[in-house]
């Protein structure tokens, strides 16, 4: 084959130079046509759109044309010309084609519909569908806008530990990393495990928050904020929970819980717009294929200013549905931690537009949220959103020394794992507010995805670890 250079069919696509010769590689979607001449539809991952290449068979020779089947890589070097059918600008006349790969006919993506739990199964091959090709090349985008978001503020990004020897949330419920042998372990007379002989000398795990650093951070850089993966090791097997997922996490000094609540606004608006800019096409695929509110709903978010709803507000306009005959699973009541139903019929029935819940009962948030001056609730917030329920939880912080001491002893919070986060309110304390996002979250908002396992390339849930 003549060497020409690679297009990317992203690229391809937009171009108008007809009559050049081009080069494009991909995987076989489809092949059909007649006795005369055939249609391959070709894909590289560039873009959700194909290519069409055509090929007069009189060209070709039969065996090779045997090997192009779905899922086949190919090399096609061809001329460029203004298509005839509808759908795309322009298609390629094929001269030479080099197979790069050959598919058996035991490949799984055949085509047809395929179910979102088959394709968990061969999750190895699932971003070859055009769906999965949407939702990672999104991912991608929306990794991106964070950074820009953050880079254009002035904010810097802070890598916190992932292996870490303090609970943040005080939730326990995290992984174990060691390297000790398991069927051996050295106890002492109590039947506690010593860890002198492991590697970090003591019980280690890994992280379900950088937030704790991330304020170290702050009270130096001013404005940070954090973003990789996080663990926790809870047994929640629903559409909304992964044992590993990626968190972003920002941490600002002399925020208090307005600039937070504007700060949280601000940025998931930038991130949607962002994906409407730059994702169009894969999101309109999927608007068109799985969720055909989705691009409405994204507009939605942008236009509405997010409401602004203390805690207890919300809880008696949940009791006035009640008494109105509206069937909740769970209870409501004046100190309950809201579950998602709660959440989404405050967004999607009462207000309709996002909210941001405030001033929530001190018993239900964790030991390092400011307290406000009733003794009763503390300064922090949560970002419910259509669909999903709570996308971003986040508080101003505790900036007094006495008080944050008082509350981690009222929990029984071991200090020795605490002294160095107490040292920021020792040393020059200063007012600060942070939030977490649920990356993945925001993916299944902006993807218009059911299930959370649908928006990680290779998920990490309760009795599975695949790949």
């Amino acid at each position: 084959m003549e060497t020409i250079r690679r297009t990317k069919i992203v690229d391809l696509l937009k171009c108008r130079d007809f009559g050049t010769m081009v080069n494009v590689k991909g995987w076989v979607r489809t092949r059909r046509g007649s006795k005369q001449v055939n249609f391959i539809a070709l894909n590289d991952g560039s873009t959700i759109n194909n290519v069409q290449v055509v090929v007069d068979l009189a060209n070709f020779d039969e065996e090779l044309l045997k090997q192009i089947t779905t899922g086949a890589c190919i090399s096609v070097n061809g001329e460029l010309v203004e298509s005839v059918g509808s759908g795309q600008a322009a298609e390629i006349q094929a001269r030479e084609i080099e197979v790069l790969g050959t598919c058996d006919n035991t490949y799984p993506l055949q085509k047809k519909g395929h179910s979102m739990e088959f394709l968990r199964e061969i999750a190895h091959l699932r971003p070859r569908t055009n769906t999965f090709g949407a939702v990672f090349r999104i991912r991608h985008n929306m990794a991106i806008a964070i950074h820009k978001f953050f880079h254009e503020r002035g904010f810097f990004y802070f890598h916190t530990p992932l292996i870490t020897a303090s609970d943040c949330e005080g939730a326990g419920q995290m992984f174990q990393v060691t390297t000790m042998n398991l069927y051996d372990l050295k106890k002492d007379e109590n039947g506690s495990i010593i860890y002198d002989n492991d590697f970090f000398g003591k019980q280690a795990s890994l992280t379900v928050s950088g937030q704790l650093e991330g304020e170290l951070a702050a009270t130096a850089l001013g404005a940070i904020y954090t973003f990789g993966p996080t663990f926790r090791a809870e047994n929640s097997n629903t559409p909304r929970h992964l044992a590993e997922f990626w968190m972003i996490e920002p941490e600002v000094a002399f925020n208090d819980i307005n600039d937070n609540m504007d700060l949280a606004e601000e940025f998931i608006k930038y991130c949607v717009q962002w994906a409407l800019d730059n994702c169009y096409d894969d999101v309109k695929f999927l608007n068109d294929m799985f969720d055909k509110g989705l691009i409405e709903r994204l507009q939605g978010v942008l236009k509405e200013e997010f409401v602004r709803l203390p805690y207890t507000e919300g809880v008696k306009i949940l009791e006035d549905a009640v008494a109105k005959g509206h069937k909740f699973e769970f209870p409501v009541y004046w100190g309950v931690d809201l579950a998602s139903e709660h959440e989404r019929y405050l967004v999607e029935e009462h207000f309709k537009r996002p909210v941001i819940l405030t001033d929530y009962p001190k018993e239900i948030k964790a030991f390092y949220m400011k307290q406000n001056e009733d003794g009763k609730t503390v300064r922090a917030m949560d970002v419910l959103f259509p669909k999903i329920g709570e996308i971003i939880g986040g508080s101003e912080r505790e900036a007094d020394y006495d008080k944050l001491l008082t509350r981690i002893q009222e929990l029984n919070i071991p200090m020795k794992d605490m002294w160095w986060y107490l040292d920021t309110r020792k040393y020059g304390s200063c007012p600060h507010s942070g939030f977490g996002l649920g990356f993945e979250r925001l993916l299944l908002f902006v993807t218009g995805m059911a299930n959370i396992r649908d928006v990680i390339p290779f998920p990490r849930t309760p009795r599975n670890a695949e790949f």
